[in-house]
């Protein structure tokens, strides 16, 4: 689970959280705004659960700031 940001030529920033299954490389989900919030990256892994019956056991990221939400809850 990450994000890849990329800038318009006109200066607006698009992020798109990406959630890939490492073994596989295959693309779960991609989620793309202007701006995105704890709540929207609960909302898609939310989406992949009752939609595509994936649940994962552990999720793995950078540890970056994107992901320090109240809204996103992590056992650590």
């Amino acid at each position: 689970m990450d994000f890849v940001v990329d800038q318009h030529f006109i200066s607006r920033k698009i992020r798109a959280l990406t959630l890939v299954y490492n073994i596989s490389l295959r693309c779960l989900a991609i989620y793309m705004d202007q701006a995105q919030k704890g709540v929207d990256e609960v909302a898609v892994l939310e989406d992949l659960q009752e939609n595509q019956s994936i649940i994962p056991k552990q999720i793995q990221t950078d540890d970056g700031s994107e992901f320090i939400s109240k809204d996103v809850d992590v056992e650590r």
